[in-house]
């Protein structure tokens, strides 16, 4: 059987960088009174004494496989006989930030509407009209990646960084082919206005009822507020009166007028959020340290000659370069989430628990959850849990809960 061999991050008394420890190293050390452990989650103690010597000069290399729903980070020790895998991690990105901003857009509206005596103001977004903007909802993807990587650098000194470099073929995942050079310059549709080519397409006609002779309207097979494109895959042209009998019901005609067209609809927006933002992402880490691009072929290639499983931390310690097998993998696979900074909580405390507090819950018949606090009512001393594996339980009983960790912006599971 193969053992875990996880690792605690190590600080002397004067807060300097020391090499990290097996976990049952660290914890030899504090019941011998020799060290303090200033942090759980990921484990961090300080020794009770000073190292005289230099500063540690151990090389960790981190990994980073960005993307847009989870992104992967790996760090790895450079050692003389073999590399040491330290940790690594999964950070579940934020996908809410879009429509809180939608939520504040029609608070500010509303209240501007509000107001007779205050004049309109049109393009007064100073912000907005900046050169080399990123949305909000890519630029805090990037920067919770940089929230947790300056996190770990306060443990250990990363001499170096790795990204791999995105760059997707839109064209390709249209056509589902690898396009030859030529074939780019051609293309793939009838008109320059996506409503025309569709109208086109489809001889001009309704491919319902085939009416020709009516205003034909273009069709989203798989609407808008389900992440539909404007593709010619996901376009179909309808008539008025076919066009007004899919309205509020378009998921059940999907599969319908897919098979049409011979349709499909591809989700291009986390593709297109990891490349808008990496520009920023390079520029950000590069002030830290020497950052070193790969590719995700060169990445694919190394995990599957290692013999490496796919995930996206395993993903993250093969984009550093060093010689690993996977066996060295087996180590903690950290879940990072992030939350955001400012808690909106009424209530500030409920019999020793906070907002956003992880806990313990144990039912009477003896099942655990582990969850982390996400409202409270004083009156029956009840709280709402999320659970790490998103499963939301409402109402349960205070007195049964058991603090592991009070949040410090940053969840590690």
């Amino acid at each position: 059987m193969i053992k875990n061999n996880n690792y605690a991050f190590v600080i002397d008394n004067k807060g300097n960088k020391l090499s990290p420890c097996k976990i049952n190293k660290a914890w030899y050390l504090i019941r011998k009174n020799k060290a303090i452990q200033v942090n759980k989650y990921p484990m961090v103690i300080q020794l009770k004494r000073e190292i005289k010597d230099k500063e540690d000069e151990s090389e960790f290399v981190c990994g980073i496989d960005d993307g847009s729903l989870h992104v992967g980070i790996g760090i790895i020790q450079k050692c003389k006989t073999k590399n040491k895998v330290i940790f690594k991690g999964t950070i579940e990105q934020r996908q809410d930030v879009k429509h809180l901003m939608d939520i504040r857009r029609d608070y500010r509206r509303y209240h501007r509407y509000h107001k007779r005596y205050r004049p309109k103001k049109f393009n007064n977004r100073a912000n907005s009209k900046r050169k080399n903007r990123i949305a909000p909802s890519i630029k805090q993807k990037k920067d919770a990646i940089l929230r947790v990587i300056n996190k770990l650098n306060k443990y250990i000194n990363i001499t170096e960084y790795h990204l791999e470099d995105v760059a997707i073929d839109i064209r390709a995942l249209i056509e589902g082919k690898k396009l030859y050079k030529w074939q780019y310059q051609k293309s793939n549709r009838l008109d320059e206005n996506i409503r025309k080519s569709v109208i086109l397409r489809d001889g001009c006609e309704c491919m319902e009822c085939g009416k020709s002779s009516c205003v034909l309207e273009v069709h989203h097979v798989v609407p808008r507020r389900l992440h539909g494109n404007n593709n010619l895959s996901n376009l179909i042209t309808l008539c008025s009166e076919c066009h007004q009998k899919t309205e509020g019901k378009e998921e059940l005609f999907i599969k319908h007028y897919q098979d049409m067209i011979k349709g499909k609809n591809i989700r291009f927006d986390y593709a297109q959020h990891v490349m808008q933002g990496k520009t920023y992402l390079r520029k950000e880490l590069s002030k830290l340290a020497k950052l070193i691009l790969t590719t995700g072929g060169d990445t694919a290639n190394k995990r599957i000659d290692w013999n490496i499983e796919k995930n996206h931390s395993n993903d993250a310690l093969v984009i550093t370069d060093l010689k690993i097998n996977s066996d060295d993998c087996n180590i903690k696979n950290w879940a990072i989430k992030l939350m955001r900074r400012k808690s909106k909580a009424n209530i500030e405390n409920l019999q020793g628990f906070k907002h956003r507090d992880l806990i313990k819950y144990t039912k009477k018949n003896g099942e655990n959850y582990i969850g982390y606090i996400t409202a409270l009512y004083p009156k029956k001393k009840q709280c709402n849990i999320t659970t790490i594996e998103e499963r939301i339980l409402k109402r349960y009983g205070i007195k049964s809960c058991k603090l592991l960790w009070r949040f410090n912006k940053i969840y590690w599971f």
